[in-house]
């Protein structure tokens, strides 16, 4: 009897060996050493790690191709992480840089007991209304604008004048011509960040216009469509993507010009209590007023994320 007859049995199935029995150990042990939820969390990581960009049909892949959802998680952990660092540790005066745990205190202390006489809510709600008022203003003339203006070179003639000389100005410098105008309630808060956002959402309405392609405009003229039609069903459409995007930078523009609206005569507003704040060297409100600003526009522009890719999925695709 050889080395081979005693490794199998009669049935002919190899026989355990204690070598075999410690690996298959070792190999459940790693398999229990991990609860359900880690299990889980490893497999996603791994999967959105190893996830590759280049896609099937694609040669070289599509530039910016990827999931970055959790490299943006861990990074702003890290960057939240070395804030608390630096503050905790003394290596920054709290004057200049407070502890991230100070700013969080003390915007639950806004939150309930109100700052510069109004609670975080009253000052987040009068900033809403002034900056969506002025956003919906601006959509309701800036984006048929843009679109009659790219249609017709009369038009043209008449606005890209106007437009262009003052787009380029900021908004202090026209401020107090609209508070001579207006006076200082909220009509001149409202029309200056009104202001600040039709240019960039006429513009890209325009820009839209001139994107799509004359064989779409063609076809609809040659299928019997009038000019209304084609301009509301076909020319309309092909700029929606332009006009997002501009819908997206005009809101940017508006909570700058927010805080310098607010400078004049208000009494409530997230940048009047952080213009307020900075006067008496408050930092830690005036961080946490601008995470505040900050956080909302972010969410904002995740819904205009969304919408884009609902309203235009066909955008870069050609």
């Amino acid at each position: 009897m050889n080395a081979n007859t005693l490794s199998t049995d009669m049935a002919g199935k190899p026989l355990s060996s204690p070598t075999a029995d410690k690996v298959h150990a070792m190999e459940v042990y790693q398999v229990r050493e991990f609860t359900p939820l880690i299990q889980k969390i490893v497999i996603i990581s791994k999967s959105k790690i190893n996830q590759p960009s280049i896609k099937s049909g694609e040669y070289y892949g599509t530039p910016g191709a990827g999931d970055s959802r959790l490299i943006s998680i861990v990074s702003t952990v890290l960057f939240i992480a070395l804030w608390a660092f630096v503050t905790e540790l003394g290596y920054v005066d709290p004057l200049f840089l407070p502890s991230p745990f100070d700013v969080l205190n003390r915007l639950l202390e806004v939150m309930n007991d109100g700052f510069a006489g109004a609670t975080l809510t009253e000052h987040l709600s009068a900033s809403l209304v002034r900056i969506f008022g002025s956003f919906l203003l601006a959509c309701l003339i800036g984006i048929p604008l843009g679109i009659m203006i790219g249609c017709s070179y009369i038009l043209r003639g008449i606005f890209d004048p106007l437009i262009e000389f003052y787009r380029p100005l900021p908004p202090l410098a026209y401020l107090p011509l609209i508070i001579i105008w207006l006076g200082i309630d909220e009509e001149s808060k409202i029309t200056l960040i009104f202001l600040a956002m039709l240019a960039p959402i006429i513009l890209s309405a325009r820009s839209g216009v001139t994107s799509v392609r004359i064989e779409q405009i063609q076809v609809a003229y040659s299928m019997g469509a009038s000019r209304w039609q084609v301009i509301t069903q076909v020319i309309a459409r092909g700029a929606l993507p332009d006009i997002l995007t501009g819908m997206r930078i005009a809101i940017g523009f508006g909570w700058t010009t927010l805080v310098a609206a607010e400078m004049v005569a208000a009494e409530r507003g997230i940048g009047f209590m952080v213009l307020n704040a900075s006067e008496f060297l408050v930092t830690d409100v005036v961080i946490a007023g601008i995470i505040v600003i900050g956080v909302i526009a972010y969410c904002f522009d995740l819904l205009m994320r969304y919408l884009e890719s609902k309203l235009v999925p066909w955008k870069g695709h050609n």
